[in-house]
């Protein structure tokens, strides 16, 4: 039997459960989960390996119209996704509208490779209105494969990955058998910490936020960390911190536990909290972050 490898791509617009649907896909936590929009802020590929076949899934950004440069580099992962994908899993629900972001839902129709229209959170209408939106949608993407799914309750998604399966183009594996994702262990780091903060604080703060993993050290019995919170004005920084340090205390407990889990071994966790006035408008620190499309 051949082997089947593929880029199965995921897009879609904020809070439709992309990521949800990637970390199930691929049996880990890799993104990032929050209610917030713009959880997501990178390209993140999770591998799933067999003898047979390798899927690599890639989990993007929520579509936006930018305001500002990181944004920008977002929405670039969002368009080398279309381009580079052999399947496109395009997510929405019941609940958002049809034309939000019609420039991508008009490139959507215009690829070739497959696309696999998920309409999740059918937990959240009836039959007679889930019949009606797929109706609509066979209109608006009439070669796209349509799926009710429910990432919450994990439903339909089995039927979703068996078509995966036999729509993988023959190709030998693109990463080694033993691949999970293509990010670094200090990546995952700090995702987990801004994932914190976006649980943590409210309003304009989780958005001004970025993670720099300024110290790595793993050790046999203990991983140490040090890392700065980057924010962009100095009010910001006394609200992460908050009380006599509660805030920012509690924070970096809750990300201590995740990462303790994540790497099964205890951790040492430091965090400080830094202003840099225009880091998401600055083309340098946007590259020591990732940003790099």
């Amino acid at each position: 039997m051949p082997h089947k490898s593929g880029f199965v791509n995921i897009i879609g617009n904020p809070n439709v459960g992309k990521s949800t649907i990637m970390n199930t896909m691929v049996g880990e936590k890799l993104s990032i989960i929050t209610s917030k929009s713009q959880t997501t802020r990178h390209r993140i590929m999770g591998i799933v390996n067999t003898d047979d076949y390798q899927i690599v899934y890639s989990d993007t950004p929520g579509i936006l119209k930018p305001n500002y440069k990181l944004q920008e580099k977002m929405m670039r992962f969002v368009g080398t996704a279309l381009e580079d994908a052999d399947i496109v899993l395009y997510i929405t629900d019941v609940v958002e509208t049809f034309d939000k972001n019609q420039q991508y839902i008009d490139r959507l129709a215009k690829i070739e490779v497959p696309v696999l229209l998920l309409i999740n959170k059918i937990d959240l209408s009836d039959q007679e209105k889930l019949e009606k939106l797929v109706d609509i949608w066979k209109k608006i993407l009439p070669k796209a494969e349509i799926f009710p799914v429910s990432a919450l309750n994990n439903f339909n998604l089995d039927v979703v990955f068996k078509r995966i399966i036999e729509l993988l183009p023959e190709s030998p594996p693109y990463f080694p058998k033993d691949s999970l994702t293509d990010k670094t262990e200090r990546f995952f780091v700090s995702e987990i910490i801004r994932e914190k903060i976006l649980l943590n604080y409210q309003k304009e703060i989780p958005y001004s936020v970025e993670i720099e993993i300024e110290e790595f050290k793993d050790t046999e019995k203990l991983l140490r960390i040090r890392a700065i919170i980057h924010v962009v004005r100095p009010s910001q920084k006394g609200i992460i911190i908050g009380h006599k340090g509660q805030a920012l205390k509690k924070t970096g407990t809750d990300a201590r536990i995740d990462i303790e889990s994540f790497f099964d071994k205890k951790v040492f966790l430091e965090l400080f909290v830094k202003v840099n006035k225009d880091w998401r408008d600055n083309d340098r620190p946007l590259r020591n972050f990732g940003y790099n499309s």
